[in-house]
């Protein structure tokens, strides 16, 4: 009998020997531990990959400021008279705007639109620079008549009795810019008030000049003939 056991025992030792080795050399997967009541154990659900290569693509890199699908310029008219600023509707929208000049820099000279009576007065009307600007100032013939704000494209003036040149500039912290003229001149139909009023004292004292001359005459007359 004690020759029979060890005859089974050596087997049973030689097959979990055998067994090992062959889970030491596999390169992946489980192996299951046997057992001396020779149960079968449930495999685990799961395994780790070692070889797994992550192809996810890189996120693209991003566009700033601008809002995803916008590429458009902003709407925005260099002469419409207070309007948001470009940059506040890029801000807003991310639209796009013309580049500015800095504000360390001088400004750019506003451009005139046109010079005109409006039946009120004489009016202006200027179109901004691309440039950083705080404020504007108008002068007539040479003297300064107003300022204006960076948001404003239209000054009205009063009136100007005669010919002269409206000017404007347009200025921030560095200083002014480069000064935009031009000549109005006033029109028969438009003619500004006090030069209605420059004719009519210009037009009187005429005709009293005329009724003296004729007073004169008559009276120089009447003495010729009481002297006959």
């Amino acid at each position: 009998m004690k020759t029979t056991a060890n005859s089974m025992t050596n087997p049973t030792m030689k097959l979990q020997f055998s067994f090992l080795i062959f889970c030491l050399v596999s390169s992946r997967g489980y192996c299951l531990k046997p057992t001396s009541s020779g149960a079968t154990e449930t495999p685990p659900s799961f395994y780790v990959d070692y070889e797994y290569e992550d192809t996810t693509p890189a996120p693209a890199p991003g566009r700033g400021s601008l809002k995803p699908g916008t590429s458009q310029h902003c709407d925005y008219d260099p002469c419409r008279d207070n309007q948001t600023p470009c940059m506040d509707l890029s801000l807003l929208t991310g639209c796009l705007c013309r580049g500015l000049t800095l504000y360390t820099e001088l400004p750019e000279a506003p451009r005139i639109q046109s010079v005109f009576h409006n039946g009120s007065g004489v009016l202006v009307w200027w179109c901004a620079p691309y440039s950083y600007v705080t404020a504007y100032t108008v002068t007539v013939g040479g003297l300064e008549r107003q300022s204006f704000g960076a948001g404003e494209r239209r000054a009205l003036l009063g009136e100007i009795a005669a010919e002269e040149e409206v000017c404007i500039v347009s200025r921030n912290d560095v200083g002014n810019s480069n000064s935009t003229c031009e000549k109005y001149r006033p029109k028969g139909g438009k003619r500004p008030l006090t030069g209605w009023l420059i004719g009519g004292a210009g037009g009187l004292l005429l005709l009293v000049l005329l009724a003296a001359m004729l007073w004169r005459h008559r009276r120089q007359k009447k003495q010729e003939t009481g002297d006959v």
